[in-house]
């Protein structure tokens, strides 16, 4: 039975919400669960649930590391937080994978320290699929990094273009710079100096794009620095949402024809597609291990969802398919500086 070991202190609501999501999933797959926290707090959660006969189990922590925290300083101070413990479980293969809806940066700061990046890689990112109107392009990163260095930004782009393979089904992925123009002087300095690494690299590299190219289709992965990425994450997820209700208000009570009620329902449509993607987490791309980020506010059936999907990648072995295909790309990367 794979393993899950799920940080119960981490989110906005933990840990009733996570402690409630683990126990669906262990109620709705065939998966075990650990639930790593203070003991005394996991059991409490867990007796307002009847889990006899679920495969979960406690492990014990010291607390949580607090949002606002240096990632690096509070990992340091409390190295048996409760994302420190259940990374060392994943480290030593009582657990499989990871999940957690704790600080971003305090997750990735534990998997480097603990589990180690992949081979040519400096640091871990997060893939987010533009699902909906453009279902074949990726955005990377998604909000893992927010100083970066031009390095960074190949690591990002090779990335980007495992997932188009291995998730889009895309051979040949195509891999573009978000900037402020398509020139390829425009932008920051680490834009430039990207610009100049990723067209001399061997990947399909078009070039910059710009912010109203997003969604045209040109490329198949949009690199850019985790404070962008992560900004047009979240405006991407609310679109539909608020289009809906803009929609909706503006028609008022006028009877829908066919064609206007088919194309309010393909908008609700898309607005769940988007919400369940995002619901379901994303996983920490580069660490040596199966680690499954989710926002901060997460309830419990988005845990429940993360918990599967972390699952689905120990099955089709998702972290030794990138082992395999990184490696075709190990001269692309220039030592770190």
């Amino acid at each position: 039975m794979i393993k899950i070991a799920v940080d119960s202190m981490g989110g906005d609501y933990a840990p009733e919400e996570i402690v409630k999501g683990a126990i669906m999933a262990a109620q709705n797959g065939d998966v075990e669960i650990l639930l790593v926290g203070p003991i005394e707090v996991i059991d409490k959660e867990l007796g307002k649930y009847n889990i006899s006969r679920l495969p979960i189990n406690s492990v014990k922590a010291d607390g949580a590391i607090k949002e606002g925290e240096s990632p690096a300083f509070a990992i340091r101070r409390n190295p048996n937080a409760s994302i420190a413990v259940a990374m060392k479980l994943v480290k030593a293969g009582i657990a499989d994978a990871l999940v957690s809806a704790g600080s971003t940066g305090a997750v990735s700061v534990s998997a480097i320290t603990t589990l180690g990046m992949l081979p040519g890689l400096k640091r871990p990112t997060v893939c987010v699929p533009l699902i909906g109107l453009a279902p074949n392009t990726v955005l990377v990163d998604g909000g893992a990094n927010i100083d970066c260095k031009p390095h960074h930004m190949l690591s990002f782009a090779t990335i980007g273009c495992v997932y188009a393979k291995k998730l889009l089904g895309i051979a040949r992925p195509k891999v573009a710079l978000l900037s402020i123009g398509t020139e390829a002087e425009k932008g920051t300095k680490l834009i430039r100096e990207s610009y100049r690494l990723l067209k001399d690299s061997n990947l399909d590299f078009i070039g910059n794009i710009e912010g109203y190219d997003i969604l045209g289709g040109q490329c198949n992965v949009i690199v850019c620095d985790g404070i962008v990425g992560n900004v047009l994450m979240k405006f991407y997820e609310s679109m539909g949402r608020y289009f809906v209700g803009w929609l909706k208000a503006k028609l008022g009570n006028i009877p829908l024809g066919g064609s206007i009620k088919k194309l309010l329902d393909q908008m609700i449509s898309f607005t769940v597609i988007a919400k369940n993607e995002s619901d379901s987490g994303g996983l920490l791309w580069g660490v040596d291990g199966a680690v499954h980020l989710l926002h901060g506010n997460s309830k419990a059936h988005q845990v429940s969802k993360t918990i599967a999907k972390a699952k689905h990648a120990v099955e089709i072995g998702l972290i030794a398919s990138l082992k395999t295909e990184l490696s075709t790309f190990g001269s692309e990367f220039p030592p770190t500086r």
